[in-house]
């Protein structure tokens, strides 16, 4: 019995350590956080500093993405709210902004309901094209005569010409018979091949777009009918850096006569870009529309940024037809004023500051005065971006003046919409309808790339000098630098009070 019993204390004895041996290596080796000589009371310790860390990891996390939160509904009121301080904030040219849309978390402000026709099968299109009661005959200038170039030498032949300040001023007095410059002059580019040219011919109704120098994609309308898909010509103006862009990024489709398409829209290449600043390229399809496709009877402008949600037929009806209009574009959603315009164009640096100073010198020496509510007009400033037009005389001469000063001064056409109504004295009647409903009528999609260019960041004319001359454009802007008739050196611009912080 003593034997057992000494026997059986001594088994305990034995077994007891390895017990503690066997707990230890398992903790130690569930862990793998502790090296296996580290105490027993170290580990408590640690442990709860892991699991401290994990928890400031996963508090952090949850605070940053509530930040990030935070950050996003702010930019969304920010973005829809109605107040001009909030809308400032906004910026609608963001990455963030374009994503938000696309998600349609947001947008486009000021969109109202257009009071469009029911049904576009219903429409009635006029038989008859509107009488023009002051010009009935207008025709173009197509070659130079190298003696009316402004420098008073020989040089390439430009797009635009080289119009003399005495043809531009006789321009404006309205004739029954005219002739003037307005582009495509003979070798100055903006060639169509031959293909194009006779798809064209047939085209009476159109829809035109334009893309340059790559910045957009096609955007394929919506909401079209099958009676406006018969009857409108969808035609996408491009130069060739932006053919080559479409190609290697969207769906093109060639026909049996060689004619490109991506979706509804046929591709019209135009060789040899007349200018080097692809804006100012850009404004030849936009506005003159009529010399590129001279058989259509109605156009409807949009820029290559948008895509079209509204029936087109629909719109010539509610633009147009309905309130016996030939010319209708919408109003600036900030500025009335063009030489408020042209304040927002330089602090934006959309164009060469001493340079936009310099054409509203001009407009101001001739005449134009601030837009205020005795005039006869809605606003001095249109959104251009959308042009709705019969192609009367009137209106094919109107485009006309308004791209020579396109062309010879800068490319901002926003500038010079309200001075060439101002020279025609109000002959020239269009319909300017609410930006609201202008918001309505399309989906805006951010440009493939950002625009740049140089002479927008330039501050000085002296910066044009010396080596830095290379910064001017060759081929277009040339009546900034051509000596003007008259002195300006005491012209005074209208003080600018900005109506709207985020214009």
């Amino acid at each position: 019995m003593d034997n057992d019993a000494h026997r059986s204390v001594s088994l305990r004895a034995s077994r007891r350590p390895d017990r503690l041996n066997n707990n230890f290596e398992i903790k130690d080796g569930g862990d793998g956080f502790f090296d296996s000589d580290k105490s027993s009371s170290d580990h408590p310790i640690k442990l709860i500093w892991k699991r401290g860390f994990v928890r400031l990891l996963l508090v952090g996390g949850i605070l940053w993405m509530l930040l990030i939160l935070a950050v996003l509904l702010f930019h969304i009121w920010t973005c829809q709210s109605s107040l001009v301080f909030l809308s400032a904030i906004c910026n609608k040219d963001s990455t963030v902004f374009q994503m938000l849309h696309t998600m349609g978390l947001v947008t486009p402000p000021h969109r109202c309901s257009i009071p469009l026709a029911s049904d576009p099968e219903k429409i009635v299109i006029p038989e008859k094209k509107t009488p023009s009661n002051f010009v009935q005959s207008l025709s173009y200038f197509e070659e130079d005569d190298t003696n009316i170039n402004t420098n008073g030498s020989e040089s390439s032949p430009l797009f635009g010409g080289h119009q003399s300040w005495k043809q531009r001023e006789e321009s404006f007095n309205l004739k029954s018979s005219m002739k003037i410059h307005c582009g495509f002059m003979k070798n100055g580019g903006a060639e169509m091949s031959d293909k194009d040219m006779e798809y064209v011919k047939k085209c009476k109704f159109v829809v035109a777009s334009g893309i340059f120098d790559g910045y957009d994609t096609p955007h394929q309308p919506s909401n079209v009918s099958p009676r406006s898909k018969k009857l409108f010509c969808f035609l996408m103006v491009v130069d060739e850096v932006s053919l080559n862009f479409i190609n290697q990024n969207v769906s093109v489709k060639e026909d049996k006569i060689g004619g490109q398409w991506v979706g509804i829209w046929r591709i019209i290449l135009l060789k040899n870009p007349p200018y080097d600043e692809p804006r100012r390229n850009g404004k030849v399809p936009k506005i003159l529309t009529h010399r590129l496709f001279p058989q259509a009877l109605y156009s409807i402008w949009i820029d290559g940024k948008m895509e079209l949600i509204i029936d087109p037929l629909l719109m010539l009806e509610r633009y147009l037809w309905r309130g016996k209009h030939t010319f209708a574009i919408a109003q600036h959603k900030h500025h009335k004023n063009i030489y408020e315009e042209a304040d927002s164009n330089k602090r934006r640096k959309r164009y060469a500051r001493p340079l936009i100073d310099h054409h509203m010198k001009i407009y101001r020496y001739e005449g134009l005065e601030p837009w205020s509510p005795l005039k006869q007009t809605k606003s001095d400033v249109p959104e251009g971006a959308i042009i709705i037009r019969e192609h009367t005389a009137l209106n094919n001469l109107f485009s006309c003046l308004w791209f020579n000063e396109v062309n010879l001064f800068t490319p901002r056409d926003q500038l010079s919409f309200g001075f060439v109504v101002y020279r025609l004295k109000n002959k020239f009647r269009f319909f300017m309808f609410p930006n609201c409903e202008y918001n309505a009528i399309f989906i805006l999609h951010p440009h493939t790339r950002e625009h740049s260019s140089k002479i927008e960041w330039v501050k000085s004319l002296s910066e044009f000098k010396g080596n830095n001359s290379g910064l001017k454009e060759t081929r277009g802007g040339l009546g900034l630098w051509s000596p003007y008739p008259g002195d300006l050196s005491s012209v005074v611009l209208p003080r600018v009070e900005r109506t709207s912080k985020a214009g």
